[in-house]
């Protein structure tokens, strides 16, 4: 061997110098601020544009600047690579490279790592001033071998002095180079990759980051002995590699929405600044507002005046955005608002995932206000919802909820390139006269669609209020005006539900267990209902994007198996912890969804732990179901 790693504990074996896999997942963990997530996404952005199937999640403390050298500091992302289409981040890591004892301690918490797992470690603290962090380092490798996982003491500050007098601002690139050796990425295009990375920064500086990219490549063949090859399949189709909030950000001007109306909230900020980059090329702008209330406030100004608007924040933004969405729904304004979930309640888990919101979305709101309500499983489906949503509220008159989440929001997947449709569009702005006999609010009794005068139309002047309204637009408190309003406002939606077909069954048609998911779970539930259908087991599963109005067909499809088991990422009972009962359970957001529509009795298997939920876990859980 030409590293000066120690011999490994018991049985665990060092790999061959080449070995060919069909995935792998690695990480990169570090304090926050050191760059690890600038290198993975990189990584991730080359593996994609050499043709491996791809998907990140970024592993994000949730103070700003957390005490260095800390679990709390724990900062870096997860990388799954794949030979074919990669759709979840996978079990626990492989290899892992941390650039300290320290911080690999909060995902060992997490259950992030396994027997065997590979530990780049960088080693410079072995040799520090302080003795309580010779001694920390120290105890942690000796900790890290006991519990299996192959140790390399790697000197990467050493590496780098050699070229940059401060470590801390290239590290991440020699270990992207380091990276780039042991999986056999093309330097060529890695290097491309690290211009585009830095491409507003000074030549000088791309030109230091390529000289550590190429000294990382450089040190792993010379001093490591082992590489993985995970061969890629033809490219049939361009792709595009991005995660999910820039496939939104795309989409927003696929649709032709010129306004984005926004205030800042983690996990969903960088699609406005994403979109801030390019929006005004296409003719529209992002205004930041003064806080969340105003921002959706300018949004439905602008969609009241013809331009149909769309503002973009999380859990706590979309509760201070109530009244409004009230306002959009009474005065049926279009409106497109998305919803980036995170950790909750109050300012909870900021910067982990959760899909809390969905009660939030349909009920969050004083007295009856329907709306359409969509989820996005996949990053693809980021891109392409933002149009649909668009395309729904100007057709419907109605404000339409996107869910994402921070698993899809930081996630980075490749998918076909998108070829721009005509029909995604608009088109121009109404001016035609309005004729005098109709009202602003002129429902048709069967669809409870109206035809939606537009400021500026002769003759289309009326009042938008958020009172009770007549068709006429006048505010007015007749009892069965009111009634009859609502049920119109509530038709739309039985209306839009009948231009839905039922969902896709992930397997066989009828079987012991079907498990119903939504939003970003869709990859790791098909991924373990395929392993478990290798085992023998008769379970399926059904994934929805439409959860107001729901797809049609549910019952039917349900009443074809034995038990039906949500699984999601919020919070549930366990039926074995004290004091509940099967009357006083809680249940998952979109099991008492289906539970009140279908009156089947729907199960949930759910957490909230702040991470995307697991295929191996969810294999578990059916194992234990159906005694595989």
């Amino acid at each position: 061997m030409k590293n000066t790693t120690e011999q490994l504990v018991g049985s665990v074996q060092r790999p061959a110098k080449r070995k060919t896999l069909r995935g792998h997942i690695v990480e990169i963990v570090s304090d926050s601020g050191e760059g690890a997530q600038k290198a993975g996404q990189t990584f991730g952005a080359i593996s994609a544009k050499m043709g491996n199937g791809v998907w990140t999640v970024e592993i994000i403390p949730a103070d700003i600047q957390p005490p260095a050298r800390t679990k709390e500091s724990a900062s870096g992302i997860r990388i799954r690579l794949g030979s074919n289409i990669v759709t979840n981040a996978g079990n626990e890591a492989d290899l892992v490279v941390a650039f300290n004892e320290v911080v690999p301690y909060a995902r060992i918490e997490q259950k992030a790592f396994r027997e065997g797992t590979l530990f780049l470690i960088e080693s410079k603290w072995a040799e520090d001033k302080s003795e309580s962090i010779r001694n920390s380092y120290a105890k942690a490798i000796d900790d890290f071998r006991q519990r299996g996982y192959v140790i390399y003491e790697i000197p990467m500050e050493k590496e780098c002095l050699k070229w940059v007098a401060n470590p801390k601002q290239g590290k991440n690139m020699w270990v992207l180079g380091l990276l780039c050796n042991i999986y056999q990425r093309e330097l060529e295009l890695a290097s491309s990759q690290v211009k585009h990375t830095f491409r507003k920064k000074s030549q000088a500086v791309v030109d230091s980051n390529l000289k550590l990219l190429n000294a990382g490549y450089e040190w792993a063949e010379e001093n490591l002995d082992f590489q993985f090859e995970i061969p890629s399949p033809k490219m049939e189709q361009e792709l595009v590699v991005m995660n999910g909030n820039e496939a939104l950000s795309f989409g927003v001007v696929a649709a032709g929405i010129e306004l984005c109306s926004m205030y800042p909230i983690t996990p969903a900020t960088s699609t406005t600044h994403h979109l801030a980059e390019y929006i005004e090329n296409a003719g529209g702008i992002v205004h930041q507002a003064e806080d969340e209330i105003a921002a959706i406030g300018f949004a439905i100004g602008s969609a009241y005046a013809g331009k149909t608007a769309v503002t973009i924040t999380s859990g706590p933004g979309l509760a201070l955005k109530t009244e409004f969405i009230g306002l959009a729904v009474m005065a049926e304004v279009p409106l497109v608002i998305i919803d980036v979930q995170r950790g909750g309640p109050s300012t909870g888990l900021p910067t982990k995932v959760e899909q809390s919101d969905l009660l939030a979305v349909l009920y969050g709101q004083p007295g009856d206000t329907p709306k359409v309500v969509l989820a996005a499983s996949t990053i693809e489906e980021c891109f392409q919802f933002v149009i649909l949503a668009r395309k729904i509220a100007e057709a419907f008159r109605t404000p339409v909820i996107l869910l994402s989440d921070a698993n899809l929001g930081t996630g980075v997947q490749p998918f076909p390139r998108p070829t721009i449709q005509p029909d995604w569009f608009s088109g121009p702005i109404d001016q035609s006269p309005w004729k005098e006999s109709v009202g602003p609010y002129a429902w048709d009794k069967q669809t409870g669609l109206s035809r939606r005068p537009i400021p500026g139309q002769p003759g289309g002047e009326y009042t938008l209020t958020g009172l009770a309204h007549s068709e006429a637009g006048k505010v007015t408190y007749e009892p069965e005006l009111n009634q009859h309003s609502s049920a119109m406002r509530s038709r739309k939606l039985a209306a839009f539900g009948r231009t839905l077909k039922p969902p896709v069954v992930h397997g066989d048609q009828e079987g012991d267990l079907l498990l119903v998911g939504w939003g970003s779970t869709r990859g790791a539930i098909e991924e373990a209902v395929d392993e478990a259908r290798e085992l023998g087991g008769k379970v399926s599963s059904v994934h929805l994007r439409f959860l107001s109005p729901m797809e049609p067909g549910l019952k039917d499809i349900f009443q074809r198996f034995k038990k039906v088991k949500t699984v999601e990422l919020n919070y549930s009972d366990d039926l074995n912890d004290p004091l509940i009962t099967p009357e006083n359970r809680r249940y998952a957001q979109l099991a008492w969804l289906l539970r009140a529509s279908t009156l089947v009795d729907i199960d949930c298997f759910s957490n909230v732990q702040g991470q995307p939920m697991r295929p191996g876990r969810i294999l578990q859980m059916i194992s234990k179901e159906l005694n595989l």
